[in-house]
Parts: structure tokens; C-alpha cells; sequence
């Protein structure tokens, strides 16, 4: 029998191959890729076209550790990651970008860090 943690990853890695067989992200409108482990968030503009990543921002980026150790809970940490790239988006001029989830479910902090992002002012 197969263990069941394999399984899950395969799952995940299944969907993600079927969203990104949709989603492309340009530099007009870049693809807002999240990853979450069991500690960390991870958020990634990218620019499939030229195939470059524009800007990242996780809960380990060093400007957002003081911030981060304020929030109470996970989702707030991740809410504040969201809009942490948000602001790093405006900054080069992006307002509108393509939302990858990459297989996660859409709860919890994937939908933390959606809404943080929104809130920063991004459209997806």
C-alpha cells in the first residue's frame, strides 16, 4: 500500500498540471503563483511569455519578519504576505494579474493570501 502522503503530492501535482494547461500569465498581466509548505507561504509573479519570474515574497523574507511576528494567527501572516506582494506588484505597474493557486485547494491560507492580495489592490 502506498503511503498516503505520496499520494496527496501526486493529487496536487495532478491538478497543477491541468491549471497550468489554462493559465498563462503575461507582462501585462503576470501569474500569481502560491506555494504553501507546512511552516511558510510563498507568493511569485511570474511572466510566462519571456519565462522570467518578475517578484517574489514569502513569510521568510527578512522586510516582513517583524510584521509577520506581530499577526496572532496563520491566516493573518498569510493575509499580510498577499499583500506584501501586492505592493511589490505596484510598485513595477502591474494591477492585474492570473491567480495560480498550484493545486492547493482554495481555503485556508491560499484564500488568506488571495484576499490580502486584493486587499494591496491586485485584480484577479
Amino acid at each position: 500500500m502506498r503511503d498516503h502522503n505520496i499520494q496527496k503530492r501526486e493529487a496536487r501535482i495532478r491538478r497543477k498540471k491541468h491549471i497550468r494547461k489554462v493559465i498563462r500569465g503575461t507582462s501585462e498581466r503576470p501569474r500569481l503563483v502560491v506555494y504553501r509548505s507546512l511552516k511558510n507561504i510563498y507568493a511569485q509573479l511570474v511572466d510566462d511569455v519571456q519565462m522570467v519570474t518578475i517578484s517574489g515574497v514569502s513569510s521568510l523574507t527578512p522586510g516582513l519578519k517583524d510584521e509577520l511576528a506581530q499577526a496572532k494567527t496563520v491566516k493573518e501572516k498569510c493575509q499580510m504576505v498577499g499583500k506584501a506582494v501586492a505592493a511589490l506588484a505596484k510598485e513595477r505597474g502591474i494591477t492585474q494579474v492570473v491567480f495560480d493557486r498550484n493545486g492547493f485547494p482554495y481555503h485556508g491560507k491560499v484564500k488568506a493570501l488571495a484576499e490580502g492580495a486584493r486587499e494591496g489592490g491586485l485584480n484577479f
